[in-house]
């Protein structure tokens, strides 16, 4: 008999609604999954058991009174560490913030609660989520749950493993460099980056800047679309959210199931670099052998890429102008309190002039316009999601790919980035394992405002796929991480050496 914890988010949800499972009965069986594997990988750094159970039997009793009930009614949730919830020690993985707890919910967090999700606890990231190596000195590492020697990627590298070992079925994250992608690869579950504006913030320092977005992840289409339908909204705390004055444009019912699409039409663009990300060799060989297990699918497929030239340097100072808004201060009044990775993005940022500011901020629209040029032959793109397989989560980040130097800590993201960079919608679908036993993301990227497009491709190609070894999401050996060593018990668990 399946765990209630194993179930997807949509089975669990019609059980709950039918009377056929208990909120109460779900949340325990995800408790049980917590205490059982969370020593091996320490995914889920802040518990609120209680509320979780008083909030599961207050939805036990609306669902026995024959309440209305919401999308999400009963579904226990794991919230990043960067976001704010109410009562619950919320650390940013930063030692400034190992103490603090919030007043008040993000409104991504107000928005699934009201939407009847149940908060378990909070999921580890990197300080500040910079950086996709999910450690910091407040809780320590976060393992893959495949080999918890290995990194589970980031920034949302908790939510990932939480979700890939069955602790929760739906989780929050965000993206910058890839941040809800990243780890999706890396632990065999679909994370999503939206269009900015779609899922609103009103935490981003710079509002107009839309390099960082929040968004779901899950551990198939259809789940991450039903928390997505949640999450999406015109709040006007989001100026990127922009509206109509008298209209709703983003519809929880637009977004609340994949759409159909007969992947016999589409026309899809295949790249394994983009032109210039540092992929290694591993992974554009497993990525050729992957797409050509399923090209057949679509009417055609060709290698090509749109024209990314000066990407690298793009990403770099508009990157960097975010550091400077969020942690300038933090670096300069306590830098014994930061780590490493923020200190250089604000000794980076602190370098540019407005000069340096504006050639980045043209050179990011004219990349833009040539992708939207590309996108008029072509439905998708699809590509690897990262650059390498997992690697040692003691390697603070890879210094070298295939012998060569990276640029930054962070441009082994760069397929990640440069979708980020000109706001196109993202997906990293779990596609079977790479040659290292490892999870393989496969990323498919959309065009402008393509958000359904993106999900309607992903569901399709993940029926499609799930029917083979080779290409079917993952799942990682519960009885054996079960059985693993603490992860805290690892030299160099805590803390960035």
């Amino acid at each position: 008999m399946t765990n209630p914890c194993d179930l997807s988010a949509v089975e669990a949800r019609a059980l709950i609604g039918a009377k056929k499972l208990s909120a109460t009965e779900l949340l325990e069986s995800c408790i049980a999954r917590i205490d059982a594997v969370d020593p091996a990988v320490n995914a889920m750094v802040a518990r609120d058991d209680e509320r979780a159970r008083a909030a599961a039997k207050s939805a036990d009793a609306a669902t026995m009174r024959g309440d209305a009930l919401p999308a999400l009614h009963g579904l226990p949730l794991g919230v990043k560490d960067l976001e704010n919830v109410a009562g619950l020690r919320t650390t940013y993985g930063s030692q400034l913030y190992r103490d603090h707890v919030p007043e008040e919910d993000q409104l991504i967090v107000a928005k699934t609660r009201a939407a009847g999700a149940i908060v378990l606890g909070k999921t580890n990231t990197p300080e500040w989520g910079a950086g996709a190596n999910t450690r910091n000195a407040v809780y320590g590492a976060t393992g893959n749950p495949f080999d918890p020697t290995k990194s589970a990627a980031g920034s949302s590298g908790g939510s990932g493993v939480a979700l890939a070992t069955g602790m929760v079925p739906i989780a929050t994250g965000s993206d910058t460099g890839g941040s809800l992608r990243n780890p999706a690869a890396f632990n065999g579950i679909v994370g999503f980056r939206p269009t900015p504006g779609l899922v609103p913030s009103e935490k981003r320092p710079i509002g107009w800047n839309p390099l960082p977005v929040l968004g779901p992840m899950a551990r198939t289409v259809p789940d991450l679309c039903l928390l997505l339908s949640t999450m999406v909204g015109d709040d006007a705390a989001d100026p990127l959210a922009t509206t109509i004055h008298g209209q709703t444009i983003r519809r929880p019912e637009d977004f609340a199931r994949p759409a159909m699409i007969d992947l016999a039409s589409l026309k899809v663009a295949i790249t394994p670099d983009f032109g210039f990300a540092p992929t290694e060799k591993h992974i554009r060989k497993v990525f050729a052998e992957k797409v050509g297990a399923f090209s057949s699918l679509f009417a055609a497929t060709e290698e090509a890429t749109p024209d990314c030239a000066g990407m690298d340097e793009t990403f770099e100072v508009l990157r960097s102008l975010a550091f400077l808004a969020g942690m300038y201060e933090k670096v300069r009044d306590t830098p014994e309190m930061v780590g490493p990775n923020v200190r250089v993005n604000v000794e980076e940022g602190l370098r540019y002039g407005a000069l340096d500011i504006t050639r980045a901020l043209k050179q990011q629209t004219a990349i833009y316009q040539r992708w939207q040029g590309f996108f008029e032959d072509y439905d998708v793109i699809l590509s690897p999601a990262v650059t390498l397989s997992p690697r040692p989560w003691a390697e603070l980040y890879p210094a070298e790919i295939d012998g060569q130097p990276t640029r930054t800590y962070f441009h082994w993201l760069a397929l990640a980035y440069a979708v980020t960079t000109v706001g196109h919608p993202a997906i990293s679908l779990p596609v079977g394992l790479d040659d290292a036993g490892m999870p393989f993301g496969l990323q498919i990227v959309g065009p402008r405002g393509g958000d359904a497009k993106v999900l309607a491709v992903a569901a399709a190609l993940e029926a499609a796929l799930a029917g083979d070894a080779l290409t079917a999401r993952p799942v990682p050996d519960i009885a054996k991480l079960t059985a693993a060593p603490r992860i805290a018990d690892t030299p160099g668990f805590l803390g960035f050496d």
